[in-house]
C-alpha cells in the first residue's frame, strides 16, 4: 500500500514523552518528505517550527522535536519559564574547556526519536521509510542528528515475516534522505563499533563546524559538504548568504529518490 499522510492524531501518543510541533504543506495532501528538526542545548521546539514554517519546503511536512530532558533549574536564572531542553544522557562538563561535553550519549533520545516517532509513526503507522526523511539540527541538536544517521547503518528499523520482505525493508531503512547540522560535531559514541563499518549513504550539510569535526564526518559518511559562513560564531541562518546553502541542499536532496 502506497504511505498515507499522518494526521495530528498519529503524533498525539508522543505528547507525554517527545512532544513535537507541526507545520503541514499546502495542502497536507501534498506531503512528498519530512523534515525532522532538533533544537539546541537549552531550547524547546516552537522557535524551529517557526523557521521550517518560514522557509515552507514545498511538499515537506515539518516536525519540530522538544528535547527529552529539562535542564535543572540551578542552571537558569532565578524564574526563567519552564522552556528549556536538551538531548543528552548526562550534562557533564569538558574539564579542559569549561564547556559541556559535545558527546555527554545519547541513548535516550536515540531510542525515543526511532522507536516511537521514525518507526512507532512515520514507518510503521504511515508507510513512510527513512529515505523519506531529512534530519536538521542545532548545536547538541545537530550532534543528534548525526548520530542517528550514523547509527542506522547497523539498525534494522522494520521486520518482515518474510526474508526477501526483510531485505528490501533493511536497504530502505539503511538512510535519511539528508542531514543538516549547524555546529554540532558527530558523537563518536554514535558511531558503530564494527571496523568493516560501510561508510553512510545519508547525504550530510555542515554548517559552522571546524576542520577537525568535518574531518570525523568524512570519515564516517559518502557524502558530505561543509559550508564555514563569513562570521566566526554559530547561531541560526540570518541572512541570505547563509540561508543559501541550506536551501541548495534542501532543494537537490528533495529532488532524488534515495
Amino acid at each position: 500500500m502506497p504511505p498515507r499522510v499522518p494526521s495530528e492524531a498519529d503524533f498525539a501518543p508522543l505528547s507525554s514523552t517527545l512532544p513535537v510541533a507541526l507545520h503541514f504543506p499546502s495542502p497536507p495532501e501534498s506531503t512528498t518528505a519530512f523534515l525532522v528538526l532538533f533544537h539546541g542545548l537549552g531550547d524547546h521546539e516552537p522557535p524551529f517550527a517557526g523557521f521550517a514554517a518560514s522557509i515552507a519546503l514545498p511538499g515537506v511536512l515539518a516536525i519540530s522535536v522538544r528535547g527529552t530532558t529539562p535542564l535543572p533549574p540551578s542552571l537558569l536564572p532565578p524564574g526563567s519559564p519552564p522552556h528549556h531542553f536538551y538531548w543528552g544522557d548526562d550534562l557533564a562538563l569538558d574539564e579542559a574547556t569549561g564547556e559541556f561535553d559535545d558527546d555527554p550519549g545519547f541513548e535516550r533520545a536515540s531510542k525515543l526519536v526511532m522507536d516511537k516517532l521514525v518507526r512507532g509513526v512515520l514507518i510503521d503507522a504511515c508507510g513512510w521509510d527513512t529515505r523519506d526523511i531529512i534530519l536538521f539540527g542545532f548545536g547538541q541538536g545537530g550532534s543528534l542528528a548525526l548520530g542517528l544517521a550514523s547509527r542506522l547503518r547497523s539498525a534494522s528499523l522494520v521486520v518482515d515475516v518474510t526474508e526477501q520482505g526483510s531485505q528490501r525493508d533493511d536497504e530502505a531503512n539503511s538512510h535519511f534522505k539528508g542531514v543538516v547540522s549547524i555546529g554540532g560535531p558527530l558523537p563518536m559514541s554514535m558511531v558503530p563499533t564494527s571496523s568493516a563499518r560501510a561508510k553512510s549513504k545519508t547525504s550530510v550539510l555542515l554548517l559552522q563546524v571546524g576542520d577537525e569535526h568535518e574531518d570525523a564526518v568524512r570519515a564516517e559518511f559518502e557524502h558530505v559538504k561543509a559550508v564555514r559562513w563569513k562570521r566566526p560564531d554559530m547561531g541560526m541562518p540570518r541572512d541570505k548568504d547563509e540561508v543559501l546553502p541550506l536551501m541548495t541542499f534542501f532543494a537537490e536532496r528533495l529532488r532524488t529518490e534515495l
